[in-house]
């Protein structure tokens, strides 16, 4: 049970730290996808050292989206979704409430991944974080090291774009 709790806290400590995004961005000529689906796994050189894995899928924008966890068989581990002025994180069969989803990831973790740059690695692009070091591998796969600050921490992704079913 803390388990989940403990998965569900440190990805929304990785997932935390959006960027602003531009007030009127140009529309993209072609929309990259909103519907990502895979598996994760994090280790954090921490003491003890800390490591979980688990499958996810990843919808929607860094303004608003949700993020599925699940564990061996399909068990859900936790549910994140977030608009703006509001993130709301489902685990263990409790809702809680955040004004954003930075406040959400700064109460779970103080060191954070910026959810802008995740979108953009699982669109493909290589985007620069501080303190990070990324590497996007052939196979929509996907190594992020960070090194600052410390404890160090290893995020790998394996992903492909999903299919949204018809309604």
């Amino acid at each position: 049970m803390l388990k989940e709790l403990w998965i569900a806290a440190c990805l929304c400590s990785l997932l935390g730290c959006a960027s602003r995004p531009e007030v009127n961005p140009p529309p993209a000529p072609q929309s990259p996808p909103s519907l990502w689906q895979g598996r994760l796994s994090v280790r954090v050189q921490s003491d003890p050292p800390q490591a979980w894995a688990a499958d996810f899928e990843l919808s929607g924008t860094v303004q608003s989206g949700r993020l599925k966890l699940s564990g061996p068989l399909g068990i859900q581990l936790a549910d994140l979704t977030w608009t703006p002025g509001v993130a709301q994180l489902s685990a263990r069969g409790e809702t809680r409430y955040y004004a954003s989803l930075d406040e959400l990831a700064s109460q779970m973790n103080e060191h954070a991944l910026p959810v802008e740059a995740l979108f953009g690695w699982l669109n493909g692009r290589t985007q620069a974080v501080a303190g990070w070091d990324v590497q996007l591998e052939p196979g929509q796969r996907l190594m992020a090291r960070r090194t600052e600050p410390l404890p160090t921490a290893e995020l790998r992704l394996i992903w492909a774009p999903a299919e949204r079913s018809a309604p």
